[in-house]
């Protein structure tokens, strides 16, 4: 049968080969090492396409590929990366095209799409929890902030984005903007605020009963309270994934709370918070099923 081919760039390349809503085999990573972030965030853009579609190539074993499907942070229409603050290599990049010129001097000729990394998360929690009929949402928490939307729709959707303090002492973001969702919760922002502490200590440091870092905890929290509330008056109440390596430090108590005091009219009301483990397979499944629905 032809294959479907899953490609995933966050903190590493993550791919495999898709057969329903499950990988077949193991989920390949590149590099390998701990030092993946920074390797990759120094590699020309014309080095990141070789790379990938080597690993395509080895991933197909000469087999016919139905569909690949890419993912990459930032603002990703029409198959240009148009901005990416986390890679800033990959700013006006038309990867679409690049990835198919790359592909087919390998013999690979297959569907492909190229969407957002946090997209590809929701479409991955909506294909293997059989919600391809509804609207998914997710918050990705890592070095940077991600939301995804399943299904796709028109529009920009950088969530992390989202302006949540009017404090002009708020510029952690990676963007540089002022105020944004990432400069209070995004981990690298956290290591800039907390310099004489890693973001794990801090919330340590909160359950501790430290006033700093517990005033930071309530902030961390009412601030994806706020931007979900944002979410929930723009596009409308239902659930709401959270996940990414950070999602350990939620209380879903609290979140809770927060979001009840800023969304106070009934039809809007529906709303719920599951948090789920990281996971390269769901991004890697979703990435396919973006491809097979372009």
């Amino acid at each position: 049968m032809p294959r479907n081919i899953g490609v995933v760039i966050s903190d590493h390349i993550t791919l495999g080969v898709v057969e329903g809503d499950r990988v077949a085999g193991n989920v390949v990573r590149y590099p390998g090492d701990r030092n993946a972030s920074e390797q990759l965030r120094a590699m020309p853009v014309e080095e990141l396409v070789r790379v990938q579609a080597d690993e395509v190539k080895a991933l197909a074993e000469g087999e016919t590929v139905e569909a690949i499907g890419l993912a990459y942070p930032g603002i990703v229409r029409n198959g240009t990366i148009e901005d990416s603050p986390n890679f800033q290599q990959l700013k006006g990049c038309a990867m679409e095209s690049a990835m198919r010129e790359a592909l087919a001097e390998r013999g690979i000729h297959a569907k492909l799409a190229i969407s957002n990394d946090a997209d590809v998360i929701a479409s991955g929690i909506a294909a293997q929890h059989g919600k391809l009929d509804q609207l998914v949402r997710i918050w990705w928490l890592g070095n940077g902030i991600g939301f995804g939307r399943y299904p796709a729709a028109e529009g920009v959707w950088e969530g992390g984005h989202t302006v949540v303090s009017l404090d002009p002492n708020e510029r952690f973001c990676g963007c540089g903007g002022i105020g944004h969702l990432e400069s209070i919760m995004g981990h690298r922002a956290m290591r800039l605020r907390f310099l004489d502490m890693e973001p794990e200590e801090v919330f340590e440091a909160a359950k501790a009963g430290d006033p700093r870092c517990s005033q930071f905890a309530i902030l961390w929290h009412r601030a994806l309270a706020a931007a979900t509330a944002s979410c929930i008056h723009m596009d409308g109440p239902g659930k709401f994934y959270i996940t990414g390596p950070n999602a350990k430090f939620v209380n879903l108590a609290f979140l809770n709370r927060s979001v009840q005091e800023m969304v106070k009219m009934s039809p809007l009301q529906g709303y719920v918070f599951e948090i789920i483990d990281k996971s390269d397979e769901i991004a890697v499944v979703g990435a396919v099923v973006n491809a097979l629905r372009a």
